[in-house]
């Protein structure tokens, strides 16, 4: 057994050697570089190490999705006519920003001007513009949101936040003034010890215009697809999570990820595009995002919010 488990370890060392690390060699570059943007100091590249994530993704109703997209550019990613609501959940250990728990809530999208067929997306992710529209993103700190949102366009806000793993089941929760924000509960995939090298673009609106920002993340994924993925969602009542509950969310999730020791680089370069319309009173009425007086004032504590109150989703 024991031999087996060293073969098995080996095996996937092996495997992360042959896979090509999507990090750009600007990043690394960059090593050992120091910045100072809106007073938080930053040593390049920006990564974080040995933190846990889980991931689950939902199908929804793709109209309702594509009517939560601002402008033009984005589609709902179709898998069997279905859109997908993508949850992540990754407790950092340690950031710029300190220890901090990110809360996901987006939809999969494709970026660019035509319609995409389905599937070619996930072989040509750069050229059809694979990533996710982030609709929702608690965090545990007001730095994070200082920087998330005021350098990457994140829409990031403060929230009550927890992460738990009980080695059957990974879950978090999030609320937001007294109310219940996300539920979230996977069970453990099995221990296939999938290596993973992810390139992940994050699109948020921030300002009235389209934010795009990416992360490169590593690590080993126990993953479970279709009747083998288990998961438990609770949508509840508080603002951020309300455009949600229109998408009519199934019950069973296409595929639940668990990686106990993730590796990420956030990119330090960002894109934006206005978010145009047809018409000025169309665009007034797009779903820009906050404005820049949302990140005004806001200090660089780490300090973080009570924990949630589990009570409200037990069983």
């Amino acid at each position: 057994m024991k031999n087996f488990a060293q073969l098995h370890a080996a095996m996937h060392r092996s495997l992360h050697r042959v896979l090509p690390s999507p990090v750009p060699r600007r990043q690394l570059r960059l090593s050992g570089q120091h910045a100072k943007v809106d007073g938080i100091n930053h040593v390049m590249p920006l990564s974080s190490n040995s933190f846990p994530m889980l991931m689950a993704a939902f199908p929804v109703n793709k109209r309702a999705a594509a009517g939560l997209l601002p402008g033009k550019e984005m589609r709902p990613f179709s898998l069997g006519g279905k859109g997908l609501l993508m949850v992540t959940v990754v407790n950092y250990e340690s950031t710029a920003f300190g220890k901090c728990i990110e809360y996901s809530l987006a939809i999969a999208v494709t970026h660019g001007s035509r319609p995409v067929p389905p599937l070619l997306p996930f072989i040509f992710q750069k050229s059809f513009g694979l990533g996710q529209f982030v609709v929702d993103l608690p965090v545990s700190t007001e730095v994070s949101v200082k920087g998330g949102k005021g350098i990457w366009g994140m829409p990031k806000h403060q929230a009550n936040l927890d992460f738990a793993v009980t080695g059957t089941t990974v879950s978090a929760q999030y609320d937001q003034d007294g109310k219940l924000g996300c539920y979230i509960e996977i069970e453990e995939p099995a221990p296939v010890g999938l290596p993973v090298r992810l390139a992940v673009s994050n699109y948020s609106a921030f300002r009235g215009m389209l934010w795009k920002s990416s992360s490169y993340v590593e690590g080993t994924a126990n993953v479970a697809y279709g009747r083998q993925a288990k998961a438990r969602l609770i949508l509840g009542d508080a603002p951020g999570v309300a455009p949600l509950k229109t998408l009519s969310v199934g019950d069973k999730p296409v595929f639940t990820a668990w990686l106990p020791e993730a590796r990420s680089v956030l990119d330090d370069h960002v894109e934006a595009w206005f978010l145009t319309a047809s018409t000025e009173a169309d665009a007034a009425a797009l779903r820009g995002g906050d404005t820049m007086e949302s990140v005004v004032g806001l200090s660089k504590s780490q300090e973080w919010l009570a924990p949630p109150d589990r009570s409200r989703t037990a069983q």
